[in-house]
């Protein structure tokens, strides 16, 4: 059973908190967790893009490596990847890698996003593993937090 659109504010909420820790290292503030069905953060991640000099330094990726090392396999079935950004191709792409159930986002990406709003890489029914999607869980927040980056990049 899917838990509701509210269940995943608070798992949001640690994500929104991890992209702000981006935003501080000079990266664009997006941020993710792993979660397990039981609400358990497995794992962190924020890009660190600039910070690590690492072009698969996405927010999605840190968190789904960090929460394989917490659970010592890669299969990380019946989790949920939470983060602040509809994920890209590449995080679209180790989502569905990582078997995890589900992937929760905020904001949507019309430039890049790859759960829907440019590809639907999740959904493709070619593959052999579809996670369930939640969208627009914080969008305000996560949206508000994007727009302050780039507009003082702007300046």
């Amino acid at each position: 059973m899917t838990p509701s659109y509210d269940a995943w504010r608070a798992p949001m909420r640690t994500a929104l908190a991890q992209a702000e820790a981006a935003r501080e290292t000079g990266d664009v503030p997006i941020g993710a967790v792993v979660v397990d069905a039981g609400g358990e953060v497995l794992g962190r991640g924020r890009n660190v893009r600039e910070a690590e000099h690492d072009p698969t330094g996405h927010a999605e990726v840190v968190a789904l490596r960090a929460a394989a090392r917490t659970r010592g396999e890669w299969r990380l079935e019946g989790c949920t990847l939470v983060v602040t950004l509809e994920p890209c191709t590449m995080c679209a792409g180790a989502a569905v890698l990582s078997r995890v159930e589900r992937v929760v986002f905020g904001a949507f990406d019309p430039k890049a996003g790859a759960v829907g709003s440019l590809w639907d890489v999740v959904r493709d029914r070619r593959l052999n593993h579809r996670p369930e999607v939640v969208s627009g869980v914080l969008a305000e927040e996560s949206t508000a937090l994007l727009d302050d980056f780039f507009r003082a990049h702007r300046r």
